[in-house]
């Protein structure tokens, strides 16, 4: 059988499949569904210095081919995180992984340093397309010096494996990728979702309580394919593709494209097995095509 691990900068996967954050919960809910320690890692939901409530609701709404979403980050905060969340997760035989979020690089620095001290939370993920409340609001993720106000405060600060979600609401998405790994990322991940919006023509108001939300699922898979390719060019450090993966097929074409891991997001809310099925997908394309490991196919159009 083909091998199927692979490294992000120091952090070794059982396998190319991970899981996007905010999709997934804290690992615990799929259970009973799929053998967690069959992947590669597992993001968890997103985490932030202090809690938050989330926006109000309705705050999800179905698309043609994917669904939008302004959650809002909600989550009881980092404190709460690592007294009772980390208990639970530290012993599942894979990589743990946090997605930090934050409203000042110093909120995101502050988080990641709690964090660095958990043992059994090899790698954290930087969610920079927050919006920057000490700047007018605008996302720190759509340019290069906020890209880099986050991730220089962060690697100041953490010690391990640095992921960086780069947003796809950019210009040119590798000027920020470079950015990141300029300043200490040890890989970026892409994409996050694409700002989006559905209305209620009976009611005359937007589906979604804030007006706008984030657009995910297969609908974005051709514009994160796009971008993934473009950043893996323009980086030497690994990138972890996502956008629209729900098939084997749709995570072999992003490893073609030159990602090194991928994250299955939405697909888990129609299948919860669905990353495992990807998974052994590859394994069997692999194997029916001759591969020896995975890094074969990586980057290879």
């Amino acid at each position: 059988m083909a091998r199927l691990n692979v490294n992000i900068g120091s952090l070794a996967l059982k396998n190319p499949v991970m899981t996007a954050s905010g999709t997934f919960g804290y690992g615990l809910e799929f259970q009973d569904f799929i053998p967690l320690d069959g992947l590669g890692g597992i993001i968890v939901k997103g985490t932030t210095l202090h809690p938050r409530e989330g926006n109000d609701y309705p705050r999800m709404a179905e698309t043609a081919q994917g669904m939008l979403n302004c959650v809002g980050l909600q989550n009881k905060g980092v404190d709460y995180f690592c007294e009772h969340i980390y208990p639970q997760i530290k012993d599942i035989d894979t990589n743990m992984i946090v997605n930090v979020s934050g409203s000042s690089p110093d909120d995101y620095a502050e988080c990641a340093a709690r964090i660095d001290v958990l043992d059994r939370i090899p790698a954290i993920e930087l969610n920079i397309s927050c919006p920057n409340v000490k700047d007018g609001g605008m996302a720190f993720g759509v340019t290069c010096a906020g890209a880099e106000s986050v991730v220089k405060a962060v690697r100041a600060r953490y010690h391990k494996t640095l992921i960086v979600k780069l947003s796809p609401n950019v210009t040119n998405i590798a000027d920020i990728a470079r950015a990141c790994e300029a300043q200490g990322a040890d890989s970026v991940s892409l994409i996050n979702t694409l700002m989006g919006m559905a209305i209620d023509i009976e009611k005359r108001r937007s589906l979604l309580s804030i007006g706008t939300g984030g657009l995910s699922g297969p609908c974005v898979k051709p514009v994160a394919l796009r971008m993934v390719w473009q950043v893996a060019k323009a980086v030497k450090i690994p990138v972890v593709g996502l956008g629209g993966i729900s098939t084997a097929t749709d995570a072999i074409e992003f490893l073609m494209a030159g990602a090194t891991a991928i994250e299955i997001g939405t697909a888990n809310f129609l299948d919860p097995s669905v990353t495992i099925k990807v998974r052994d997908g590859i394994a069997d394309w692999l194997d029916a095509h001759g591969c020896q490991s995975v890094d074969e196919i990586v980057g290879c159009i």
